[in-house]
Formats: structure tokens, sequence, C-alpha cells
């Protein structure tokens, strides 16, 4: 795993990478770009490097990365920020940063000296690096020797790194990468290696790793017979079909020496593999369903991470986990099920599977005493997609003002969410002439009909997110910022900062 250190000193790594802005958008003579160079507090030549950039023909655009050589260092890369500004937000330093690890990929450290003028602008700058420096690579042979290492180490330039607030923010980023990166590991695990077991078992040797119950962690596991026995119909039905049998995973962290402020539960789901089941999807595209999972992984992931941050907030994490298959034993579409607690859903479409062992864990969650809001994660519908595109993710919800909360804190975080209705018309659509409710309803509005039948398994006074993150879990497209192809680990960074934010 990548470190990350603080230096207000001399630069002693051979590589140094510094920020590249375009003035206003205005050009030179030439017409080319006008440039600005953000070096932090480190004083560089600026006037002989502009006309050097100028040269090759740099705009400071974002994504973009110039490389050339140094003199007091052997290469200085230049990252680009887009236009220049007194004041650069954090993500805009964070995915500058990111774009800079990657493509520094084969060497083994780097200085980041970026505008740091305060503690949130040191964490970006160090968690964008560190998000960027990652390689998945489990998988390769022959090839693996040819694949370049990430930096393994970074240095965050800055006049505040003798502050202990920047001593604890690049602890903070440290983990949050460390995490993000096992999810992204998960995520990116074919399903002949990750299934409703081994995902546990994974889990639990991440838990293990952490120092479990020494630092408030502690994991059961729900075996498919004891799903069936306490009436789990909902993982039940869907994992039936599949030879590698459901599960329910849940991790709960509670602070240790500490009494705790506020006691969160969060839902993810986990379709370690999605074929459709009886209602098979197209070959095309359906590799990528290996993602599925990308909620259970980020809820799982970011406990872990809450507990490791010593934060005294109680976590609930639930991820109920199942392969959703084709077999002789697979749920039929008119079948019926019994949800956790009784309700019965006519499932009509056997690919809307996320939303039924949502529904079981949802209400097991609830089962928890004293609960102050329930969050779920799910790579839940097409739909979000159609509707948001592939970078962000949407919010629904029962109570306004925690929604406003949370879209405060992905201020912070710099993940893109954005709030969306649960319009009470589109309800009756889930009507069904011989159960309580039918799995799909309304196709025009498909993503908020999925929040509705969600919401139907929450209790109205209980504060609730549904965050449906279907496009931005898994990159299909190339890379960009601190974002790799495959998994990107979206929502964890949410999820922890929600908790932190609940710390104070």
């Amino acid at each position: 795993m990548t470190t990350i250190r603080l230096s207000d000193g001399i630069v002693k790594d051979d590589v140094l990478v510094v920020g590249l802005a375009a003035k206003n958008s205005k050009t030179t003579k030439n017409g080319a770009t006008s440039l600005q160079i953000e070096s932090g507090d480190v004083a560089l030549d600026t006037k002989a490097l502009v006309q050097a950039l100028s040269d090759l023909g740099a705009t400071g655009k974002a994504d973009e990365i110039i490389k050339i050589p140094g003199t007091s260092t052997r290469l200085i890369v230049f990252t680009g920020l887009g236009t220049s500004a007194t004041h650069y937000d954090h993500e805009v330093l964070r995915r500058a940063s990111g774009a800079a690890a990657r493509a520094l990929a084969g060497n083994s450290s780097a200085t980041f000296s970026l505008p740091a003028k305060n503690i949130a602008a040191v964490k970006a700058i160090a968690e964008g690096a560190a998000l960027g420096a990652y390689r998945f690579d489990q998988f390769r042979g022959l090839s693996k020797s040819a694949q370049q290492t990430p930096l393994k180490a970074i240095t965050v330039h800055t006049d505040l790194a003798g502050k202990s607030e920047a001593k604890a923010a690049i602890k903070t980023a440290e983990v949050i990468a460390t995490y993000t990166h096992l999810v992204r590991d998960l995520i990116n695990t074919p399903p002949s290696h990750l299934n409703p077991e081994t995902f546990c078992k994974a889990m639990s040797d991440a838990v293990k790793k952490a120092g479990g119950a020494s630092v408030g962690l502690k994991v059961s596991v729900m075996t498919d017979a004891q799903l069936k026995a306490k009436g789990y119909g909902g993982i039940i039905g869907v994992g039936q079909g599949s030879s590698n049998p459901p599960r329910l995973l849940n991790i709960s962290y509670t602070p240790k020496g500490m009494k705790a402020k506020k006691k969160y539960a969060y839902v993810g789901k986990g379709i370690t593999f999605d074929s459709g089941g009886l209602a098979l999807k197209p070959a095309k595209g359906m590799e990528a369903m290996k993602s599925d999972m990308s909620g259970a992984a980020a809820v799982c992931a970011a406990t872990i991470a809450i507990a490791l941050l010593k934060l005294p907030i109680a976590i609930e994490a639930w991820a109920p986990l199942a392969e959703n298959m084709i077999s002789d034993t697979a749920t039929r579409p008119s079948d019926v099920i019994s949800i956790y607690g009784g309700k019965t859903v006519e499932v009509l479409n056997p690919d809307a599977e996320g939303r039924l062992i949502l529904a079981d864990a949802l209400v097991r969650a609830q089962e928890t005493k004293d609960l102050d809001a329930i969050v779920d994660v799910a790579t839940l519908t097409g739909a979000q997609v159609v509707a948001l595109g592939t970078r962000t993710s949407a919010v629904m919800t029962n109570n306004a003002e925690f929604s406003s909360h949370f879209m405060d804190v992905t201020k912070e975080t710099g993940e893109t969410f954005w709030p969306m209705p649960l319009p009470v018309e589109l309800r009756a659509s889930l009507d069904s002439p011989i159960a309580d409710l039918a799995n799909v309803g309304e196709r025009m509005g498909n993503m908020l009909v999925a929040g509705l039948f969600l919401k139907e398994f929450v209790a109205d006074e209980l504060p609730w997110l549904h965050l449906d993150i279907a496009g931005p879990a898994y990159n299909e497209s190339k890379p960009h910022g601190y974002t790799p192809v495959g998994g990107t680990g979206i929502a964890l960074r949410s999820l922890v900062q929600l908790a932190i934010s609940a710390s104070s």
C-alpha cells in the first residue's frame, strides 16, 4: 500500500509534481494558452518553465499531464488544474493529484506541491494521489511482470506540515485510500473467484487485519439454511438459482472507550454476479455485472475505515449476498416470495433482483435498537445511468433534512450525487393483484419506482437514504483523475464523511 508523509523542507524525491492552470482562458500572441504554474510552497523558475510548457502546447486542462526534466529533481510533472483561481476546489486538487499519480506508475516516490492553503486541501491532495496510485493485477500471469508498479511513497509538500491537524488529515487519507482500494479489488475480482461465501471471507479477513474486536469490530454471517429458516425470502429467492448459495453478512462497529453519538445502519447490495436470472440480460455488457456487489463492498469497507478512524459513531453494516443465475431452481416470473417480516412480493422481473435482497436486509437492519438513520447503497437500476450518466449517483429519501445534510457531506468528499424525487403517483404501479406488491412497476421513471419499492420496507419515521450508484460504480471508459478503469469505490468516502460529520 502507498504511504503518505508531509514535508515543508527540501524536496528529496527525484520527481516533483506541481499544478498547471490556464489564466482565465487567455491566449498569448502566438495563440498558445497563457499559463500559470501552481507550485505551492516550492519555488520554481516559472518564467523559463512557462515558456517551455507553451512550446510543448500545454493547456492546463484537467487530466493533462506534462513531464519535463527538472534541475534539482530528475523530473517535474505538471498536472492540469483547469482555469487559474485564488482558491482551487478541493476536488480539483484531488483529481489533479490522482491524474499525476496514475501517470507516475513505475516510479517509486514523488513529492506533490500544489496549492494547499488549508488542512482540507492537504487532505484532498494526499487522498487524490493515493487513490490514483492503484493497480489490479491479481489475475495476470505472464504479463504481470510487464505492469508498472504504482507509486509506493507520496510526500505532500506544505507549510502546514508541522500541524497536528495536517498529520491527522494524512492519516484519514491513508485509511480512505486503503479501503477504497479494497472495494475496487473486490469489484474487479471475477465471479469465478468472488461469490457470496468468498466475499464474506474477504471481508472477515479485512476485519481481522484491521484489529477485529480490539477496534470495536464484529462479524457474523448467516448461511442459506439459516436465511431460509428465518424467512429471508428475498435473498433466498434471488440466490436459489445458483450453485453458490446466498449469505447475509453483518459487520458491526461499536466505539471503544466512548459513547456513540449516533447509530447508523449501512446496507449494501451484494449481487456477486447478475445474469438477469430467467430475465436473461443481453450478452453485451454482461461481463460488467461482476460489479453488482459494489454497494455491499462500499458499506463493509466504510465500516472498517470508520473503526480505524476511531469515530464515536456506531455502525451496523449489512450485505445481503447472492448470485442471480439461471437453473431449474431459479425464481420464475410471476413467482411470489415473502420478504423477511412477512410482506409478500410478486416477482414479475427476476432481473429486478437487487431490491429483493435489499428489502430483506433493510427490514433486518431496523431491528437494531436506537437507530438514528439508515443508508442503502446499490447498483440498482440502468435507469440511473440514463438519467444521470456514469459519474453522478442518485439520492432518494424519506427525510429532506437528512438528504440535505448528506449532500453537504458529498461537497466535502468530491463524490457527485444528485437528489431525485419519490413521486407518490408512481407508487400505484407497484400494486399486485395477488401479493402485497410487485417488484417492478411503471417503466418510465424506473429508478424512482425502485426507490419507492425500497421505501415500502423502511419505517416512515426513520431517516433513510437510497443511493443508486449504478453508473459511477464501474468505469468502462477511460481512466480520469484518480479513477481507474473498472471498480471505482464510489460512496465509501461519503459514508465515512457522514460518520465524521456526525462526530462533531
